[in-house]
């Protein structure tokens, strides 16, 4: 690995075009405790997850665990795991050491999947994998939707993204963006409330974005990322990728047609998928 190539440049593309799958995978979950390990159809959550992913074009797929246990799940159904420190305060600096231990060259492509998502499409992977080799300038890749009701445009749980005429994350918010001051209350984007009030026809075939939580990296700017100091849109918001922004990297945005599956963050959710799996 040289020094020249370290950084992830933007710009600076894998020369095959092939990627790497990391999945952080962590037993302390506040709200499913031991969560990689969950049993889905019989087999552990993050297996599920690792089995999504490789149906993709990726080269590998690796899960970065924080502890034995998945570590011995994973090698129980031949899934690659690496044990990383307990410690690590996001997901991101798990897989920034990730990419430590497996040598990866600056300008490799990195694709975090997270290990809660069972039902992740393999295509969506590939899609915002190919996002850096051809957006040159970004330094990250991610993936947004179309949103389709009041209620998801206006949850704070649903995190939404800004796009700029580029395809580039201009922001992303909890808060229900872009606000619409002539359409309060309204689903502006959907025809019955463009009509209901002005400006109506510049918000022709313009929705707002769901923000989906994937993301492609180079590995030498996934390494760098941990050290960028946070910001403060960062801790007000409560969304990490604020901090690229603020340090001025830009994020290309994956527009994705289909709603992606439902991911597993509480019991209930846990429900569901098993339900989608008989």
């Amino acid at each position: 690995m040289s020094a020249a190539t370290d950084p992830g440049t933007p710009g600076a593309p894998t020369a095959s075009g092939r990627f790497t799958v990391l999945i952080p995978a962590r037993m302390a979950s506040s709200r499913l405790p031991d969560k990689p390990l969950a049993d889905i159809a019989g087999l552990p959550m993050v297996v599920r997850v690792a089995q999504r992913a490789a149906q993709s074009a990726a080269a590998r797929v690796v899960v970065a665990a924080d502890d034995p246990r998945i570590l011995q799940a994973c090698a129980a159904h031949g899934v690659q795991a690496i044990l990383t420190r307990a410690d690590h305060p996001s997901g991101s600096d798990r897989l920034a050491e990730a990419c430590t231990q497996l040598g990866l060259d600056g300008d490799d492509v990195v694709v975090n999947v997270q290990g809660d998502e069972p039902l992740i499409d393999p295509g969506l992977i590939d899609a915002v994998a190919a996002l850096l080799p051809t957006r040159t300038e970004a330094s990250m890749g991610t993936a947004a939707h179309a949103i389709a009701s009041l209620a998801d445009y206006t949850n704070p749980n649903v995190v939404k993204v800004v796009l700029d005429a580029r395809g580039l994350a201009h922001y992303f918010s909890r808060a229900p963006i872009p606000f619409a001051r002539d359409h309060m209350g309204l689903a502006w984007w959907q025809g019955a409330a463009e009509a209901a009030a002005p400006g109506a026809a510049a918000l022709a075939g313009f929705a707002p974005l769901r923000h989906v939580g994937i993301y492609s990296y180079r590995a030498g700017f996934l390494r760098q990322f941990p050290a960028l100091t946070p910001a403060p849109t960062e801790a007000v918001e409560a969304l990490e990728q604020l901090r690229a922004l603020w340090h001025g990297h830009r994020i290309a945005v994956h527009l994705a047609k289909a709603v992606p599956g439902p991911g597993v963050d509480t019991p209930e959710d846990l429900e569901r998928v098993r339900r989608l799996f008989r």
